[in-house]
């Protein structure tokens, strides 16, 4: 029995075949690649996080809000714009009635609240206060995952914590905590600590990408900011009128299968729908003639198959005007026309 001798490593340059196989095969030798420094890719990095803390840091700020019974507590916020607006997440001010606001050069002032939204977990406060330097908000629509994100916060206790990480997703969706669907969630691996739900999530141009919502508590790596676009546009209406005027038929719904045979027969494109479990006698969609038991499968010529979808429907601009909508009753297709009324403003 022969043993084979073990072949010792050289430092001959490695070799590798060319050609195809059918053909003698020839080798080439292979230049040893010149080392990248792993010192000079974290200078480059390092310097860019840093450049957009020194840029965005001091427009972040802490809130600390008093709620009733004198319990309250805290969050983070970055001012929006010289005269003292600021943007932040609706959760950190809600139920609350007095509002503190804590600037990175530690002066303090009392805030008003303008407006919150708690279907998008956005609010608006503003304070008094000279020499303010305010971020500005980039266009959400340009984002690519991968690209680099910043954290930043200004929980209670201490002065600002950064975390940066990239764009691990786009266009997610979560819930609000009225129960609403919110779309077009950033989701990020840059780690959000408690306190820095408000701040601002930054692109490696300190322009301010998203807001700082969420986190998942036993997963690792998965945070949720709302996007700049949204937040622009939630923004501009809390200033003007102090929350988000939305729209309303009047019923409860439900979202439940379609037969197969009604949605061939009626070359419906969606296999679900929203069943009209409970209709208020006096709202729109009682005045149009929809019934209980009936299911809502199209509104002004857009298919819906959720209740999600159906909101979505249901803007400010619809208030008021006669709309087109599609249900089926039993195996029956019946279109009416339905006037959505405003929404009535919560009760906080």
């Amino acid at each position: 029995m022969k043993i084979q001798p073990e072949f010792q490593r050289s430092n001959r340059p490695e070799l590798q075949p060319v050609g195809d196989e059918s053909t003698t095969t020839s080798f080439t030798s292979v230049a040893p690649r010149e080392p990248i420094e792993d010192d000079t890719l974290l200078d480059s990095y390092s310097r860019t996080i840093s450049a957009v803390v020194n840029r965005v840091a001091p427009s972040v700020v802490n809130i600390r809000v008093e709620g009733e019974n004198q319990r309250g507590g805290s969050g983070s916020g970055f001012i929006i714009a010289r005269d003292g607006f600021i943007l932040t997440n609706s959760h950190v001010v809600h139920h609350g009635r007095k509002f503190e606001v804590t600037l990175h050069d530690a002066r303090v002032f009392p805030a008003q609240l303008i407006g919150e939204d708690p279907d998008t977990d956005l609010a608006v406060l503003r304070i008094d206060a000279p020499n303010l330097q305010h971020v500005r908000l980039a266009d959400s629509s340009t984002i690519r995952v991968g690209q680099v994100a910043v954290a930043i916060g200004s929980p209670f206790g201490f002065q600002q914590t950064v975390t940066s990480g990239i764009v691990s997703a786009l266009g997610r969706s979560m819930r609000a905590e009225s129960g609403r669907l919110m779309d077009d969630i950033i989701q990020t691996d840059a780690a959000l600590n408690p306190g820095n739900s408000g701040g601002p999530l930054v692109n490696s141009a300190g322009e301010v990408i998203g807001v700082n919502t969420a986190v998942i508590l036993p997963a690792q790596g998965i945070c949720f900011a709302i996007a700049s676009n949204t937040a622009q546009f939630v923004v501009a209406w809390l200033i003007k009128e102090g929350r988000i005027r939305r729209s309303a038929i009047g019923v409860a719904g439900q979202n439940v299968p379609l037969h197969p045979r009604v949605t061939r027969f009626h070359r419906l494109p969606q296999d679900r729908g929203v069943l009209i479990a409970e209709l208020d006698p006096h709202s729109p969609a009682a005045r149009a003639g929809l019934q209980r038991g009936d299911i809502i499968v199209g509104f002004k010529g857009q298919t819906i198959k959720s209740i999600d979808d159906l909101h979505k429907r249901l803007v400010a601009a619809e208030i008021g005007v006669p709309s087109p909508i599609m249900v089926l009753r039993q195996t029956e297709k019946i279109f009416a026309m339905v006037v959505p009324e405003e929404l009535p403003r919560p009760q906080s």
